[in-house]
C-alpha cells in the first residue's frame, strides 16, 4: 500500500509539495514555496508535517519557486537524499533560488521574520542535484521513476511512479499547447492513479488561434495611441515566449518596430539557459530560429540588467514595450512601471497569466480602479487587456480530454495546483462523465492508494 500527503498545493496554487511513503520508501514530489500576497508567506517557514530525514528522495516538475523554493529548506532541516529533474530544470532551479533568496533577505529586513535558508543550503542542494533525460528511469527503495515532458516549462516534467506493477502520475503543471516553443505534453494512457493540476479546472481559455492576433491587436493600439505596453510576465517560460512572438510579428512586418525593454535581471539570465538548451524546443520553433536568427537578441530589444539600466527606460519617449516581472505586479521592477504608467490612459497593461487571489494583477485584472504601489496610491486609467491564451495551463477542457486517454486505466484521481472552486468543479465533472473515483485533497491529508 502507497499513501499520498498533500503537503501544498491542495486546493490552493502555490506551495506544491506531495509525499509518497510505502512503508519501507518515503519519496517527496516537489517542495514548493507558499506564495500569497507577500511573497514569503508566514507558511513557507513553519516546520515539515513529516521528518525530512526519513525522505529518501525529491523529484522536482519544474524550476518554478511554489515548486523548488523549500528544498533547500528541506535540506537545512536534515534531507540527505537525491533530488532528481531533468537537466535545464536543475539550472533554472539555481537561478531561481538564489533569486528568491535575495526576495527572502529584503522581505526579513523590511518585515522582520526567519530566513529559512542561505547560499550555503543552495550549494548543498546542488550537491544532492541530478539531471535525467527524459524516459531515463531510476530505481529508489521500491519505485521505479521516469520523467515525462509535460510542455509547461523549458524541462518541465511529469512524475511517474511504477509500484507493485501499478502507475501513479504527478503531472506537476502542465502545459497549454501549441506553445510558441516547446513540445506538447506527452500523453499518459496508463495511469492508475493520477495527481492531476487544474489552475483552470473550471475555465476555457480564448482561442490559441487568437492569442496572436489578439497581441498584435493591443500592440499596435498602443503604439497609435503613442503609449506604454506594460507586460508584467513570469521569468521563466512567459518571458520567453513572449519575445518569440513579438520578435515574428515584427521581423513579419505585422507590427511597428518600437524599443522593447526586458526589465529583469531574472529573465535575462534564464534566456541564455532557454539558448543552451533550444534542443527541447519544438520542430516549428527550431525552423524558424534557424531562418530568422536568435530572437533573444533581435535589434528592437534591450536587456536592461542593472537598476540604472531600469531607471534609464523612464528617458525613453513612448511608444515603448516594457517586459518585466513579477507576473502577478506583486514586486519586481514591473510595479516602479506600473506606478508611473498606470495613470496614463493611453497606456495599457496586459496580464498574460494567471493571477492568484489577492495579487495586486488580480485586482487590476477584477476592476480595482486604484491601487497601492510602494505606498502610494495610484489610479488605474490605463487600458487593461487580460491574454489567457498565452497561459502556460491547460483549461477545462484541455484537462478533460488528458484525463479521457487513461480513462480506462485510471482508480483514483486528485486535482492539485487549484483553488478550491476549480479543483472541486474538475472533481465533479470526473465523477458526473467519467464515473471515476476523484478528490479535491486539502493540505495535510493523507489517501491510500
Amino acid at each position: 500500500m502507497v499513501k499520498v500527503s498533500f503537503y501544498g498545493a491542495a486546493q490552493e496554487v502555490t506551495g506544491s509539495c506531495f509525499l509518497f511513503d510505502s512503508g519501507k520508501t518515503k519519496i517527496l514530489v516537489d517542495c514548493g514555496m507558499f506564495q500569497c500576497p507577500r511573497f514569503c508567506d508566514l507558511r513557507s517557514q513553519e516546520k515539515f508535517q513529516f521528518d525530512p530525514k526519513k525522505v529518501a528522495a525529491v523529484f522536482v516538475t519544474h524550476a518554478h519557486v511554489d515548486h523548488t523554493g523549500r528544498i533547500p529548506k528541506l535540506i537545512k532541516e536534515g534531507f540527505s537524499g537525491k533530488i532528481f529533474s531533468t537537466h535545464p530544470t536543475r539550472e533554472l532551479a539555481r537561478l531561481m533560488l538564489e533569486d528568491s533568496l535575495g526576495v527572502l533577505e529584503k522581505e526579513r529586513k523590511r518585515e522582520g521574520g526567519v530566513l529559512i535558508y542561505g547560499e550555503e543550503d543552495i550549494a548543498r542542494a546542488m550537491e544532492f542535484w541530478h539531471g535525467l533525460g527524459y524516459h531515463e528511469k531510476v530505481s529508489v527503495g521500491d519505485f521505479s521513476v521516469r520523467l515525462l515532458d509535460s510542455g509547461h516549462i523549458l524541462g518541465s516534467a511529469m512524475i511517474e511512479f511504477t509500484f507493485q506493477n501499478k502507475k501513479i502520475v504527478v503531472t506537476g503543471d502542465l502545459g497549454n499547447p501549441p506553445t510558441p516553443l516547446l513540445r506538447d505534453p506527452e500523453e499518459v494512457t496508463d495511469a492508475n492513479f493520477l495527481l492531476i493540476e487544474a489552475t483552470y479546472g473550471n475555465r476555457e481559455h480564448d482561442d490559441r488561434n487568437f492569442r496572436k492576433l489578439k497581441l498584435e491587436r493591443v500592440i499596435e493600439g498602443t503604439i497609435k495611441n503613442g503609449g506604454v505596453l506594460m507586460m508584467p510576465a513570469f521569468s521563466l517560460e512567459r518571458t520567453q515566449e513572449l519575445l518569440f512572438e513579438i520578435y515574428d510579428l515584427m521581423e513579419s512586418k505585422r507590427i511597428p518596430s518600437v524599443p522593447i525593454f526586458l526589465d529583469s535581471p531574472l529573465a535575462i539570465k534564464a534566456s541564455a539557459i532557454y539558448k543552451k538548451y533550444e534542443s527541447f524546443f519544438n520542430k516549428e520553433a527550431l525552423l524558424k530560429i534557424k531562418s530568422m536568427g536568435d530572437f533573444f537578441s533581435f535589434p528592437a530589444i534591450k536587456a536592461t540588467f542593472t537598476t540604472e539600466e531600469s531607471k534609464a527606460i523612464n528617458d525613453v519617449k513612448p511608444p515603448k514595450i516594457i517586459i518585466a516581472g513579477s507576473g502577478m505586479s506583486n514586486g519586481g521592477r514591473i510595479i516602479h512601471h506600473e506606478r508611473r504608467y498606470l495613470p496614463n490612459p493611453h497606456s495599457t497593461l496586459m496580464l498574460v497569466g494567471y493571477q492568484a487571489a489577492g495579487s495586486m494583477g488580480r485586482m487590476i485584472q477584477d476592476g480595482a480602479r486604484e491601487v497601492t504601489i510602494l505606498g502610494e496610491s495610484v489610479p488605474v486609467r490605463a487600458k487593461i487587456e487580460t491574454l489567457h491564451g498565452y497561459s502556460a495551463h491547460p483549461d477545462r477542457e484541455q484537462l478533460l480530454a488528458f484525463i479521457e486517454k487513461t480513462r480506462d486505466s485510471l482508480e483514483k484521481l486528485f486535482t492539485t495546483h487549484s483553488e478550491a472552486d476549480s479543483g472541486l468543479f474538475m472533481v465533479q465533472r470526473v465523477r458526473d462523465y467519467m464515473g471515476k473515483v476523484a478528490y479535491a485533497p486539502r493540505y495535510g491529508e493523507t489517501y491510500e492508494l
